[in-house]
């Protein structure tokens, strides 16, 4: 059992040996993911000259071209999104006691592809900068729509009223798409699809900001997250101050998936997807959860992004397409299955 405690333990976890265990042998298939990326593609290389490009001895100027410019980039974007869905999953489940509850779901991708879309299709002169700055604004109007109106204590009303809000900023997105520019509807579609193959060293940073900053605070909150799980009165009884938790989590679990969405367009099920596959893993506190929720949102986008751009190379499949085809039969197993929380 490994304790940590920090700022005169206002800060304090610990991690069970299987946890550890198993973040450790999920960062050593990212690893093993992450060769395969850089090596696997139109232009193959071995993992030797992959190593030998990295370290600055490239074979040729076309190594270095391909690993640093397109590769690497991209293969990183992919784990940080894929944490970042995770994240913003794992926080709405906790906020709503609802195992179904997930960014793409519930409107809060839908709310940011709007927000982009109308960037791309009204106000293209506008820079990219206002891309993450409109995603956010989107995704939060609709969330705090969606929460006015569902009300506080009720997460079935929440998820429905989520459903239903999705179709209606979704049927608004298909209007703009069909009736707008055509140049610059087909540059949308291509992002709604959910591919990373304009990942940018730029992303790279703000996005690893991001997710650095939102592991820091969400670990800070872990030990209010437990009560949280028992009700609202249980909560308050032993002392949690739920209504600022539950507005912190409303509001970084929005952030989150907003600046996922706004870099890689919306990614389906994997804020769904990958808190059950760490619940079926191992029953741990919140601390090594979200250590390992985020873990296997990273994996779970980088293997699509990876089958997706080599299994029927070279026609590549956006990754939100493959993770829409894996998420949307195990949505409807919950449905089904007694453990879901409605």
């Amino acid at each position: 059992m490994v304790v940590i405690r920090l700022f005169n333990e206002a800060f304090s976890t610990r991690f069970r040996p299987i946890g550890l265990t198993l973040m450790l042998a999920g960062l050593l298939i990212w690893l093993g993911l992450v060769a395969a990326s850089a090596s696997l593609g139109s232009f193959n290389m071995n993992l030797a000259e992959v190593w030998q490009t990295v370290i600055g001895n490239a074979p040729s100027a076309q190594h270095e071209l391909v690993v640093w410019e397109f590769r690497l980039p991209r293969t990183l974007v992919a784990g940080l999104v894929g944490a970042l869905f995770a994240l913003s999953g794992a926080m709405l489940q906790n906020l709503t006691r609802n195992s179904l509850a997930d960014p793409s779901l519930v409107g809060i991708s839908q709310g940011a592809a709007l927000a982009v879309v109308t960037m791309v299709i009204v106000f293209p002169e506008v820079s990219g900068y206002w891309r993450e700055v409109s995603a956010f604004a989107g995704s939060l109007l609709v969330a705090l729509a969606i929460r006015v109106v569902a009300g506080k204590g009720n997460s079935l009303k929440f998820i429905l009223m989520g459903i239903g809000m999705a179709a209606l900023v979704s049927a608004i997105t298909s209007a703009m798409l069909t009736y707008g520019d055509i140049d610059r509807a087909m540059s949308a579609l291509a992002w709604l699809a959910g591919s990373i193959n304009s990942a940018t060293w730029s992303d790279v940073k703000i996005l690893s900001v991001a997710t650095a900053a939102l592991l820091i605070l969400y670990l800070v909150q872990a030990r209010s997250m437990s009560p949280m799980s028992l009700g609202h009165e249980a909560s308050v009884g032993l002392g949690v101050n739920i209504n600022m938790l539950a507005t912190t989590q409303l509001v970084t679990s929005v952030l989150a998936a907003a600046l996922a969405t706004a870099v890689v367009g919306p990614l389906g099920f994997v804020g769904l997807l990958a808190p059950h596959i760490t619940r079926t893993m191992v029953k741990t506190g919140p601390a090594n959860f979200l250590l390992l929720t985020a873990l296997n949102g990273a994996l779970l986008v980088l293997f699509a992004d990876l089958v997706g751009r080599t299994l029927f190379a070279p026609v590549q499949i956006a990754a939100g397409l493959l993770t829409s085809l894996i998420g949307a039969p195990f949505f409807i197993w919950l449905m089904l299955s007694r453990k879901s929380q409605l």
